[in-house]
């Protein structure tokens, strides 16, 4: 099956990384690919790393050429900007496009946006939220729910003793993702202020960068637990997920939550919130806790909790890892193929 993957964000975050993970697995399946990017993208080198062609594209209105797609079977949309560059070019040469969409933010109600969206063969959301969501705005007969898979990085053992030495006889508890306000971050702060009373022996690390550093850092002053590691370069997120004693995201919302499945594949407990597309991933008590957003006190008694009962914190890494095999990219990858295969039928 011939299939054009379409992503023309100029950065690379967590919807990219997804992307990359799916392409991956559909090329060792063996399938024909090929990729509209923004030729400037972390994410477009990716991509020519695998020898797959590169249709290099910086606006939705170029790029458009009949040899793009021919012999395609669909068109698979990762973005915003990539939806428009489907629809042109479905319409001009006929291809139908399949949509993906990672965030829970209601569809703007833009006239071409929603067109685009009704005019699609099938649209995916990653979680039961977004599907709501797409639900709501476009009546779209076609919805499913296929959630995104966690990827796994490598782990150095000298760098994850080097992180442990740093913080020696601490409980470690890390928070990673773009420090952007919907993240919670705020609420961690909070939350390590009763903690440096009731818990000294807790550190919490924030790894990520953005907008609100600045907010937190005032906010945290003067906190003895907290630790600003900034963004981590991708290689080094397995030893932090291998060196942490336990991870947390009480978010305000959230598509699904890709580094929630990182942390838990690698055998992490965590603590979320009931947003988003988070209570698809963890039940409550079994493979992790949830909170409230914003409860500050809630997030810290389940901290103190699981530092001080090593045995349920045991128990429930054991459950997370478990829980991620409906999650895998082979799982996913054949669902998305079954999907692909009923567009090509339409």
């Amino acid at each position: 099956m011939r299939v054009l993957h379409v992503n023309l964000a100029s950065g690379f975050s967590g919807g990219e990384s997804q992307t990359l993970q799916l392409i991956k697995e559909q090329q060792r399946l063996g399938y024909e690919l090929a990729v509209v990017a923004n030729p400037k993208s972390p994410f477009a080198e990716q991509i020519r790393q695998l020898d797959i062609p590169v249709h290099e594209c910086r606006h939705f209105l170029l790029a458009h050429r009949s040899a793009i797609t021919n012999g395609a079977q669909l068109i698979h949309v990762h973005e915003g900007k990539a939806l428009y560059w489907a629809m042109l070019q479905g319409w001009a040469y006929k291809v139908p496009y399949l949509i993906t969409r990672r965030i829970d933010n209601p569809i703007k109600n833009k006239q071409l946006l929603r067109f685009g969206y009704r005019q699609a063969s099938a649209v995916v959301g990653l979680s039961h939220v977004i599907a709501e969501r797409i639900k709501e705005a476009t009546a779209h007969p076609n919805i499913h729910i296929i959630p995104s898979s966690p990827v796994s990085y490598p782990v150095d053992q000298r760098e994850v003793a080097a992180i442990k030495a740093r913080f020696a006889e601490r409980f470690i508890v890390i928070q990673a993702g773009n420090l952007l306000k919907h993240k919670g971050f705020d609420v961690t702060i909070k939350a390590a202020q009763q903690l440096a009373k009731d818990s000294p022996q807790v550190q919490l690390v924030l790894l990520g960068d953005g907008p609100e550093m600045s907010a937190l850092k005032t906010q945290a002053k003067d906190l003895p637990n907290i630790t600003f590691a900034g963004k981590q370069p991708r290689e080094m997120m397995g030893n932090w997920f291998a060196a942490a004693d336990l991870q947390i995201h009480p978010s305000y919302s959230e598509g699904l939550g890709s580094v929630i499945l990182e942390g838990m594949q690698s055998g992490l407990t965590v603590i979320g919130t009931r947003a988003g597309g988070i209570v698809d991933i963890i039940k409550d008590g079994d493979n992790g806790f949830l909170i409230e957003p914003g409860d500050a006190n809630a997030l810290a008694a389940k901290i103190q909790l699981l530092a001080h009962d090593s045995q349920l914190n045991s128990q429930m890494q054991k459950q997370a890892r478990q829980s991620m095999k409906s999650f895998s990219i082979e799982h996913t990858a054949q669902i998305y193929g079954d999907l692909y295969r009923h567009i090509a039928l339409l």
